[in-house]
């Protein structure tokens, strides 16, 4: 159910992304292989997903044996919510103040030099880079990592968001911004209920009210219980 939530997320996010990371696929430099380094490409992104998975979903692991599981998972569907409700002014605002800008004027500079290459390499290069670039969706995707409290549940639930966004990215890095402008727009706007939804979801998760795959019961263990082996 998790991971099927990873890809759904990743699925439907991807719609958001061409708008951010779309001018990045389509401006991809030429390739004598086109599909063999587009599929690099959009495998160095997956990767760098998986990764930030793996990290994050240590972390939630960690805080999970402190027995903060289920606060973790409403705290984060809180969360989600209020960026979701948060004016996009005080967003950026918000970036600005904890330095992503600076980061991704860094990033900028790594890309501008994969971009003179042609090799394939480099289009393994510019994918991992893009998978860093600040992003909502990839943000409530980390979010979904560390609620999954296991660093390899959490590299397996980015992995497949970041499948899931593999389509749509994939088509646009061949064929540029082959869907429609109109259909985006209107994907756009039912993303924020989709974010919500998701919130939701983790907020009942972390109630633990039993109900299967939805709410299921969590076995909280008390913060330092010892572990006794006979």
């Amino acid at each position: 159910m998790e991971l099927l939530t990873g890809f759904l997320v990743g699925l439907l996010g991807s719609f958001h992304c061409i708008g951010m990371c779309g001018p990045i696929a389509i401006a991809l430099p030429k390739s004598k292989n086109l599909l063999a380094s587009r599929l690099l490409y959009n495998l160095g992104r997956v990767i760098t997903y998986s990764i930030l998975g793996l990290l994050f979903g240590l972390l939630g692991e960690r805080l999970e044996m402190f027995g903060l599981q289920r606060i973790i998972s409403i705290t984060l569907g809180v969360i989600i919510i209020l960026s979701v409700l948060t004016p996009a002014a005080y967003r950026i605002r918000i970036s600005q103040n904890l330095g992503l800008y600076n980061g991704v004027t860094l990033l900028k500079s790594y890309f501008a030099k994969m971009f003179k290459s042609h090799s394939m390499a480099s289009m393994l290069v510019i994918g991992l880079l893009n998978g860093l670039l600040p992003c909502g969706f990839v943000y409530i995707g980390i979010t979904g990592a560390i609620a999954v409290g296991s660093a390899v549940n959490g590299m397996l639930f980015m992995a497949m968001f970041g499948l899931g966004t593999f389509p749509i990215m994939l088509g646009a890095s061949l064929i540029g911004s082959f869907v429609n402008l109109n259909i985006r727009q209107k994907l756009t706007r039912l993303l924020p209920a989709f974010s919500i939804i998701l919130a939701i979801i983790f907020i009942l998760r972390g109630l633990n009210l039993g109900i299967p795959y939805i709410s299921p019961k969590l076995e909280q263990k008390p913060a330092g219980e010892e572990v006794i082996c006979h």
